[in-house]
């Protein structure tokens, strides 16, 4: 899709993009299951304003801009030739346009360096599944659970273990 471009965030935009990011995550649990679900980090939110300002803090932040609108946003950490993808949203009422995709694809321009990409997403986001292994040329590289856990997870309050006992896949993109 033509029209998609990474414009990195502005502190002014901070609120929204944390607003914005809760919006999509929560879309998916309820699109999903069809109701709230009990994964809540906190205060009825999927994902916690705590994790958002962590990720931003740490790493890259953009905005997702598609035919000058705010449709999204991203954000990424990178250490030479790694990179992962901490969080990337779409807002639902763009859903299924391409917009996702030519972000990432952007995203990849801007770090050409990075040629091992990670994310993890929960077991029962199948969209994004979908979304990372059919459109953006990931792939599972382990399944993160109650038997197998996050080696990288300190397992106090409010980990992926705690909050999503069931799983979270972890992926991984090779560019050669």
């Amino acid at each position: 899709m033509s029209g998609v471009s990474l414009v990195p965030l502005k502190e002014t935009d901070r609120e929204s993009f944390i607003i914005d990011n809760q919006k999509a995550f929560n879309y998916g649990a309820l699109e999903e299951f069809g109701r709230r679900d009990d994964h809540f980090e906190e205060d009825d939110q999927i994902i916690s304003r705590e994790t958002i300002e962590n990720a931003i803090d740490s790493g890259e932040a953009y905005r997702i801009i598609c035919d000058g609108e705010t449709v999204g946003g991203m954000v990424v950490k990178t250490d030479g030739s790694k990179g992962d993808l901490e969080l990337l949203f779409v807002s639902p009422e763009v859903h299924s346009k391409g917009i996702g995709y030519s972000a990432w694809c952007e995203m990849e321009k801007l770090h050409p360096e990075v040629k091992v990409w990670e994310t993890v997403t929960p077991y029962f986001e199948k969209r994004n599944i979908h979304f990372y292994v059919n459109r953006c040329g990931f792939h599972i590289v382990e399944f993160f659970n109650s038997h197998h856990p996050d080696p990288n997870d300190p397992g106090e309050g409010g980990t992926a273990d705690e909050q999503f006992p069931e799983g979270m896949f972890r992926f991984e993109k090779r560019i050669e």
